[in-house]
């Protein structure tokens, strides 16, 4: 028969009971273990993320900004309108090469040819008068002269008298009376010549002063008359200089009526453009004028400097002229798209990288620092110095030979640590 052994369940009991504590305690330590743990580190594509190595050397500032080729204004030729006229006969279309006589358009107005015609006849009738002027004046001034001439002869007469009776009346051959009366007379007649020199005197300016009037008559007269002529040959319109030949901002056609001051055409010469460069307000702080630049124009780059920087600011860009001095690469025009680029400064000596997706100069940013096995990378403050295109001065955070990641990393901005696989 079977005999109970009690003590034997009880130690039964009592080793699954430490067991089960033993398993509580195991997984409360477990558990505990890994909530200290952090979390693992995401996985970022090598091939996605654009490293660069921390340089020490010369750092060329440079600033960059789209734009387009304009015509310099001093080789723009605009062609106005300079009276009413209708368009008869256009010759030459824009986009066309043209020379100095080259005629771009023909026009016609009436009214020219009789404001010519009448422009003429007040010409004629100007000179007219003035010849006639002058005949009258001379005819009259031979006249003041003849009477001076008479005049000078009776005063020597009177005086050769007086002089004789004075004479005569010293001898005692004639009476005190005789020769008194003698040299009043003489003294008459010099007065009376006094006064007809005077006279004539006044007489020769006012005839230069009518002859002076005649003249400005016949000179407003030939101004008229060449205002007329050149109207009438602005009705053939020309180019004026030699260059490319420009739609003007309203399209005109034949049979047009154009008033004064219309813009018939503008003619542009192709190698002697500038550059209009839209460079960002942040950024042209540092431009001066002549500092050294290159345009591209995405067909060959073009060297220049800098010859005028806009006071405003339009749309937070400021608009900078560049003078191109090297050769026009081929199909260079105005309002070509280019891209160009303004030499700043050189730094001799700085600690230097590529220039990240974000972060703006003189700022502290925060980069991905790879550590020595290449395959992790931890973010590290960066304070930052004077940025270029492509690169911005490291004051501190990095060393020199350090490798970061300068790509765009706004997906992993709540983590630290990344791996790259």
């Amino acid at each position: 028969m079977d005999i109970s052994r009690p003590d034997i369940k009880k130690k039964k009991m009592r080793r699954q009971v430490v067991i089960a504590a033993g398993a509580v305690v195991a997984l409360a330590v477990v558990a505990f273990f890994v909530t200290r743990l952090k979390p693992a580190a995401p996985e970022v594509d090598r091939a996605t993320v654009w490293p660069d190595t921390v340089k020490r050397g010369p750092l060329l500032r440079q600033v960059r900004g789209p734009g387009t080729l304009v015509a310099r204004e001093d080789k723009i030729r605009v062609i106005p309108a300079e009276t009413e006229a209708t368009i008869s006969r256009i010759r030459v279309l824009p986009g066309t090469q043209v020379k100095a006589d080259t005629i771009i358009m023909d026009m016609v107005d009436p009214t020219v040819d009789q404001q010519m015609m009448d422009a003429t006849l007040a010409l004629k009738g100007a000179k007219a008068d003035l010849e006639n002027t002058r005949a009258t004046v001379n005819s009259n001034m031979m006249v003041l002269r003849a009477e001076s001439a008479t005049l000078d002869d009776d005063t020597r007469q009177a005086l050769l008298q007086a002089k004789t009776d004075k004479s005569l009346y010293d001898l005692g051959v004639v009476s005190g009376l005789t020769s008194s009366a003698s040299g009043g007379k003489a003294d008459e007649m010099g007065k009376r010549q006094q006064i007809e020199q005077q006279k004539l005197e006044m007489n020769q300016r006012a005839i230069a002063t009518m002859i002076g009037v005649q003249e400005a008559k016949v000179q407003q007269a030939e101004a008229v008359l060449a205002l007329k002529q050149r109207q009438k040959d602005a009705l053939t319109v020309r180019a004026g200089i030699d260059g490319v030949l420009e739609a003007p901002d309203v399209p005109l056609q034949v049979g047009q009526h154009v008033d004064p001051g219309t813009m018939l055409a503008k003619v542009v010469q192709p190698d002697q453009l500038k550059a209009a460069l839209k460079i960002a307000e942040t950024q042209a702080r540092d431009i001066q004028i002549g500092q050294p630049a290159e345009v591209d124009t995405h067909n060959g780059v073009i060297e220049g400097k800098v010859m005028r920087i806009d006071l405003a600011v339009v749309n937070g860009t400021v608009t900078v002229d560049v003078e191109l001095s090297g050769a026009m690469p081929l199909g260079a025009r105005p309002d070509l798209s280019v891209d160009g680029t303004i030499d700043l400064d050189r730094m001799a000596d700085v600690l230097f990288v590529g220039r990240p997706a974000f972060g703006n100069e003189n700022s502290t940013i925060s980069l991905f620092k790879l550590g020595p096995d290449g395959k992790t990378a931890v973010r590290v403050p960066v304070k930052v110095g004077r940025a270029s295109v492509n690169s911005i001065q490291v004051l501190e955070g990095l060393q020199e030979g350090d490798t970061v990641i300068l790509s765009d990393m706004s997906r992993w901005d709540n983590t630290d640590r990344i791996r790259l696989d």
